[in-house]
């Protein structure tokens, strides 16, 4: 599991510049989308990620140079494009696969090379993975063989149990 090194306030001005700059690589209106009169935003650095908490819920990371929100940031995955995969591909999803085109079975959204993506299962539309897009959504569509996206945060990895964790210190 990854250490967990101290949270630090960030002042208002970086915070809301922070936000700015998610909300254009995302492609989000994150001030609308958290609705939230005074921002108050931490940062946290641990060996996986660079994890930023708004109102003491851990909502974006930052990961290699890949901002994305995390799997607890409800409100941003629904705004997402989504990659539906079959059933079967969940346990691989799971433990870090990256997602080929066999397992996909629809595609909800456009997207572009490099652009984060949502990966959920075909059942219960529940959200396991948060992936970067290696082809555009209208080249993934057509697309039988070879990986279509590349798994950033899934549920299981050491950031989503460093966030549970934190969830429950809350």
């Amino acid at each position: 599991m990854s250490e967990v090194r101290r949270r630090r306030f960030l002042r208002e001005r970086d915070a809301a510049q922070l936000l700015a700059e998610f909300s254009q690589r995302l492609k989000i209106d994150m001030k609308q989308l958290l609705n939230i009169k005074k921002l108050r935003m931490e940062v946290s650095e641990t060996p996986t990620a660079k994890i930023f908490f708004i109102d003491d819920k851990p909502l974006m990371a930052i990961l290699k140079d890949f901002w994305f929100p995390t799997l607890l940031f409800e409100k941003a995955l629904l705004v997402l494009p989504r990659i539906v995969v079959n059933m079967g591909a969940i346990p691989y999803i799971c433990n870090g696969a990256d997602i080929m085109a066999p397992g996909i079975v629809e595609i909800e959204g456009i997207f572009n090379t490099n652009d984060c993506v949502l990966i959920i299962d075909e059942r219960h539309h529940k959200p396991l993975a948060v992936a970067v897009a290696l082809r555009d959504s209208q080249t993934a569509t057509k697309l039988r063989h070879g990986k279509t996206a590349k798994n950033i945060h899934y549920v299981g990895d050491n950031l989503w149990n460093q966030l549970k964790t934190q969830e429950k210190i809350q």
